[in-house]
């Protein structure tokens, strides 16, 4: 179970890199629409591994991987915002959130 600081640090990562992805779309999405669905921090705020939904990409994986190249400008920017809150900012690790995909292909299950 998350301690308290872990899930303000999460909902705060969560917020903020939303916020980033929104901004730089083209630059770091191939200008698909990333939202973030998912942050989870390790108990020593070293790690964060960060849940994506990607919309509007023919390509999920390809997009994923533009993310992930461009890990460090995504931290970097991440780090300007929270620079207050954090003395370091967690390491982060990116994965595609298929939750929804899941629950679509269970309803369409269930209609038949």
């Amino acid at each position: 179970m998350a301690s308290i600081r872990q899930e303000k640090i999460a909902e705060l990562i969560q917020q903020e890199l939303s916020i980033i992805f929104q901004r730089e779309a083209r630059n770091y999405c191939q200008g698909a629409m990333v939202s973030v669905t998912i942050v989870r921090v390790a108990p020593d705020l070293s790690i964060a591994k960060i849940y994506l939904s990607i919309f509007g990409a023919k390509d999920k994986t390809a997009v994923l991987e533009s993310i992930k190249a461009n890990k460090p400008k995504v931290k970097h920017a991440l780090s300007q915002v929270i620079k207050k809150q954090l003395r370091k900012t967690p390491d982060l690790n990116f994965y595609i959130d298929d939750s929804l995909d899941y629950a679509m292909e269970i309803e369409q299950l269930l209609k038949k």
